[in-house]
């Protein structure tokens, strides 16, 4: 992930698919729901995303950049699904997304 044009790619589209603000996600990283759907992989990748937002571009690493790009790519694919018909607010899949920082219900 070397190439600048990559980057600057990657940092876009992190900025779109991360809704919450560090804050917001910190919050929720918190709560019984989020580790109920999260034990693992979703509420490390939270984690992850908070040292990202917590720093300044300059500072981000090649890592940080591959860890963007899977957060990105987590994001779409599971916004594709468009969750359950009902109670979306409730959902594993809401909650799934949230703990990769996006918030589906977020506007």
């Amino acid at each position: 992930m070397a190439d600048t044009d990559d980057r600057e790619q990657v940092w876009k589209d992190f900025g779109e698919a991360v809704n919450m603000t560090p804050a917001e996600l910190e919050k929720w990283l918190k709560t019984d729901e989020s580790r109920e759907v999260g034990t693992g992989v979703g509420h490390d990748f939270g984690e992850h995303i908070l040292d990202i937002r917590h720093k300044k571009k300059a500072e981000l690493t090649d890592e940080d950049y591959a860890h963007m790009h899977k957060v990105v790519g987590y994001v779409h694919r599971h916004m594709a699904q468009h969750g359950p018909a009902d109670d979306k607010e409730h959902s594993p899949w809401r909650y799934s997304l949230m703990n990769w920082g996006h918030d589906p219900l977020k506007r």
